[in-house]
């Protein structure tokens, strides 16, 4: 998009600031900004999907970056819900909705649809993207506590030039029958230059004051 075009685009669609309401949230936006990958962790209600998708909002929106690629494992929480219908775009799509309602909260569905309708938000099946590079991108992979390491690894070299990778979940969730693929990456990759990590706790929680007091006591 021509510098005019995009100030004219966005002088009429406003979108919502990203503000980040804890330390850990300004440390997670201040790690995205800094890294090319940010691993992040930490209980349900957090912010971990809801400030990447702010902070990729806002900088699609400005033109520092041409797509916003979204992805997850399509695993279930507990109990298998059986066979979805439709190719394997539309199976994934339920799995997507709330990282949709979190572009939608912040570019409003007008500019979202504009943006959703160019192809530059788009929701790729984690399974299906070997082999596929994304420049000048936003890559985030949401509830990454249900992924092996193998999917992490080949979700991180999907990255191109003046992109960035965003992968978060819930260690404490995951679904998966042996260790997450999300722990072992966090403890392989900590300290390494270029990759950031944060960790959330119960104190970070944004929902009803209630939840973290519950997570913590169905710990004990």
């Amino acid at each position: 998009m021509h510098k005019k075009k995009r100030e004219q685009q966005q002088k009429r669609f406003k979108i919502k600031p990203l503000v980040a309401q804890t330390d850990n949230q300004k440390d997670y936006v201040r790690s995205i900004i800094e890294n090319h990958v940010t691993l992040c962790t930490g209980p349900a209600g957090t912010g971990k999907s809801f400030v990447a998708s702010g902070l990729s909002s806002e900088h699609l929106h400005k033109g520092k970056i041409d797509q916003i690629i979204i992805t997850r494992p399509m695993v279930c929480t507990g109990r298998d819900i059986g066979a979805m219908p439709g190719d394997v775009h539309e199976k994934i799509k339920p799995y997507l909705m709330p990282m949709e309602e979190n572009l939608k909260h912040f570019l409003g569905q007008g500019l979202y649809g504009n943006y959703f309708n160019k192809n530059q938000i788009r929701y790729e099946p984690l399974e299906t993207m070997r082999g596929a590079t994304f420049h000048n991108a936003y890559m985030i992979l949401d509830e990454a506590q249900n992924c092996t390491l193998d999917q992490i690894k080949m979700f991180i070299t999907r990255m191109g030039e003046n992109s960035k990778v965003i992968i978060n979940g819930d260690i404490k969730q995951t679904d998966l029958y042996k260790r997450s693929g999300l722990q072992t990456c966090i403890d392989k990759l900590c300290g390494l230059e270029g990759v950031g990590v944060i960790t959330f706790g119960y104190e970070d929680i944004q929902r009803h004051s209630i939840v973290g007091a519950i997570l913590a006591a169905l710990e004990e």
